[in-house]
């Protein structure tokens, strides 16, 4: 799998890049919001964060922080054709996702691949033959690439806090849809696309009231909904009722 998207494929300029200079007092207040709050959460959770990396180091070999490319929205200068200057684009394009290591080291994605695939087509059938069963969770469930202590960290949501790094870095947002694999972008249908018409975030809609419930198609269709009403009161919203869905543990198998 190639480590970057391809042009032809993914590196597409976005016909959302208009609203978004004309919603530009929103995507500011957003982005202070998303800057205050991650760096206050790396800040006061850091002592938390060290500890659960030494119990990953302690439970198995490999290093405690899990790094991959994850599919995002980027604010890119591109020169405009004309030898005139550049003007500001929006692009889809792959970032460095990070989490606490839930796996053994090295683990192969094929088995994920296959199951994520599946999912997109809602293909039962070959969902439960990678799965082993039929289940309504929409979640790839006894992995058996996933640690003791990942699963704890997977169920309560902790493996998740080093992406306050990466809404720091601007890489990713506190509200938005799910950053997506590469591999699964390459089974999208073009109406899927418009779930990468905003910058990838942390929590979001089918985070707090479905998680791994509903199929793909509704999942996408969330996203889409909540894109289309953007708004800095839908995002605290949001942001209020994720502890909830964590508590609750809604999905989070």
């Amino acid at each position: 799998m190639a480590s970057e998207l391809s042009s032809s494929s993914y590196n597409y300029v976005l016909s959302i890049a208009e609203k978004r200079d004309q919603r530009r007092l929103y995507f500011s207040a957003k982005r202070s919001l998303d800057v205050v709050v991650a760096a206050m959460a790396l800040l006061i959770l850091s002592p938390f964060m060290l500890l659960i990396a030494a119990l990953i180091k302690l439970d198995s070999p490999g290093p405690a922080i899990f790094t991959q490319k994850r599919v995002g929205l980027r604010r890119v200068n591109r020169s405009n054709g004309q030898g005139t200057g550049s003007e500001v684009r929006w692009e889809v394009s792959t970032f460095d996702f990070h989490k606490f290591r839930t796996m053994k080291q090295d683990a192969s994605a094929d088995v994920h691949r296959a199951y994520v695939q599946a999912f997109i087509r809602n293909d039962r059938e070959a969902m439960a033959a990678v799965q082993g069963a039929d289940t309504d969770v929409r979640k790839l469930l006894n992995d058996p690439r996933v640690t003791r202590l990942g699963a704890f960290l997977r169920k309560s949501s902790l493996d998740e806090l080093p992406q306050f790094w990466s809404v720091l870095k601007g890489d990713m947002s506190l509200v938005g849809p799910r950053p997506a694999l590469p591999y699964e972008v390459e089974a999208y249908q073009p109406w899927h696309r418009k779930r990468l018409e905003a910058t990838p975030g942390i929590t979001g809609p089918w985070q707090v009231s479905a998680r791994s419930s509903v199929d793909f198609d509704e999942m996408v269709k969330m996203d889409i909904d909540y894109i289309g009403h953007q708004s800095f009161w839908l995002d605290v919203k949001l942001l209020a009722q994720t502890p909830l869905a964590v508590l609750r543990s809604r999905g989070a198998v």
